[in-house]
This record gives C-alpha cells, sequence and structure tokens, in this order.
C-alpha cells in the first residue's frame, strides 16, 4: 500500500516541503494520495490543477499530470483540461480565498455547467501565503492582519454557494478526520459532475496563533470538539438547508447529492442532434 502511494509523489529531491510546521495541507495531499490509491487510478488519467495559495502548491509534488496556474484560474484551466481530455480524472485544488473571491465567478459558472471536476477547498479562513488577510471564508468576529478589530464581515456559506450554483455533490471534513476526508474525496473523485470538497483545515501560523486558539494540535484538538458527523443527527435535522444543522458545530460528512446531466454529455448530445438532423 505505501509503494502504491508512493507512485502518486515526486521524489526527485521535491521533499521535504515548503509549508509552516503544523500547516494542515499535508494531510490533504496526503488524503487525496490514498483516495487515488484506493480507486486503482492511473498516474496518467489524473491532472491536478492549482490556483495560487498555499495549497496550490501541493502539485509540484505529486507525480501526475499538474497545472499550477494563475490566481483564481484553477477551474477555467481544468475546465480546458477536461474538454480536451475527457478520460482524465481532473481535480482542482485551492484554498478558500483562491477559489471563493478572485476565482469565485469561474467556480460558480463550472457548477452551473455541471461539468466533471473534483473541487478540493482548503478552508483555513485566511489567506495564509501572503501573511493572514481576511478571506471570504473568515468567521465573522475573528482577527486577521486586515481586521485587527475583528471581521465585521458575514463569512461566506461554501454549501450553500455550492448549491444553489448546480453542483451535484458537496462533502465536508477536517484535517482532524484524515480517514473520513480520504473517503470523501473518493465519494466526489466518482460522482459524475461537479462535486465539492471543503475541507476545514488549520493555519496555526496566521490563524491559530492570532485568534488563540494556539498551535497546530490544538487546532487539530478543536476540530475534533467541534465536529459532528451529519449521519449521526436526527433526520429531523438533516434538511436540505444547513441552518438546521447544529449551531457551533462543524458538521461533516456527504451534506448535498442530487444528480443532473453532466456538460460534456450534453455537449455531445447537442452535436450528434444537430448532425443528424443535416442528415
Amino acid at each position: 500500500m505505501k509503494e502504491a502511494v508512493f507512485n502518486y509523489l515526486r521524489l526527485d529531491g521535491r521533499f521535504p516541503h515548503i509549508l509552516c510546521a503544523g500547516c494542515g495541507i499535508g494531510t490533504i495531499m496526503k488524503a487525496m494520495v490514498y483516495a487515488f490509491s484506493d480507486l486503482n487510478l492511473p498516474n496518467e488519467r489524473i491532472c491536478v490543477v492549482s490556483g495560487i495559495g498555499c495549497s496550490s502548491r501541493v502539485p509540484g509534488y505529486l507525480d501526475c499530470d499538474t497545472f499550477h496556474t494563475l490566481h483564481g484560474r484553477a477551474i477555467p484551466c481544468a475546465i480546458g483540461v477536461k474538454l480536451a481530455q475527457p478520460e482524465m480524472k481532473v481535480i482542482v485544488m485551492g484554498g478558500d480565498g483562491d477559489i471563493l473571491a478572485i476565482g469565485l465567478s469561474h467556480f460558480i459558472h463550472a457548477a452551473r455547467r455541471n461539468i466533471d471536476l473534483t473541487c478540493i477547498i482548503v478552508n483555513n479562513f485566511n489567506y495564509g501565503m501572503t501573511g493572514g488577510q481576511v478571506s471570504p471564508t473568515t468567521p465573522q468576529g475573528s482577527l486577521t492582519l486586515t481586521t485587527p478589530y475583528k471581521n465585521p464581515e458575514r463569512e461566506f456559506n461554501i454549501l450553500e454557494i455550492s448549491k444553489a450554483a448546480g453542483a451535484v455533490f458537496f462533502a465536508r471534513s477536517t484535517t482532524y478526520h484524515a480517514q473520513h476526508l480520504k473517503e470523501m474525496i473518493k465519494k466526489a473523485i466518482e460522482k459524475k459532475g461537479f462535486s465539492v470538497v471543503e475541507v476545514i483545515s488549520q493555519c496555526p501560523t496566521f490563524f491559530g496563533r492570532v485568534n488563540r486558539i494556539g498551535d497546530g494540535v490544538k487546532m487539530l484538538e478543536y476540530f475534533k470538539e467541534k465536529s459532528v458527523e451529519v449521519k449521526t443527527l436526527p433526520v429531523a435535522s438533516r434538511g436540505e438547508k444547513e441552518e438546521k444543522f447544529p449551531e457551533g458545530k462543524i458538521v461533516i460528512g456527504v451534506l448535498y447529492e442530487t444528480s443532473a446531466e453532466e456538460f460534456l454529455e450534453s455537449y455531445q448530445k447537442n452535436v450528434q442532434g444537430e448532425y443528424e438532423g443535416r442528415g
């Protein structure tokens, strides 16, 4: 099993990685690689695309097709890969700032098209790579480099955005729940259409320390204490709206799943129908 996982990593001098001590991104990369292994995905059928940010450095450590693009542009580049190579499993990996700020329009329209991509959003509540500025998912009332009097804005609800835009699958996990995270990524990759996995991850350097949560270990303990698996909730509380979930908790698991015609399938039908009409 270990050798199979190593086959997905570039071991030609790329390691050790550049991430801060206690960062959760390594855990997410490990879960993703183990998901590849469990699904027996050949290296040549995987393409991991990223924009700019801490988590966007991950493709550099992977031995498969990778695409490190501009800030906020990972999704349109991934769409191009998928259109050119439909047989590829295309995974977008980016931070909350990269995908939900400058890249938000691309995220919404990819979900609307329901193109067959998996988008892994690393939510560490701030722009970590550039020093800890406020991001779209910074909780209201939290401290960041650019909100020294606490963030006055409400944070994005990624689940609701994904559902409203047309994503067919949404799951959430945390870096504490490594095995659970791997399973969520596997389900997302296997789902036909635009799937989203939100990963609550620790940034002890710029969020945990500033908000007095503590180091990486303390943040993982915080995730453990706050998390609840959606399957354990009473059925009545598992409505379609997250507002019914318990307040103050990180609800993890598959939170939304539906089905809709995938973009490439729809496109091929239109092309085929056009040619048949000419005949």
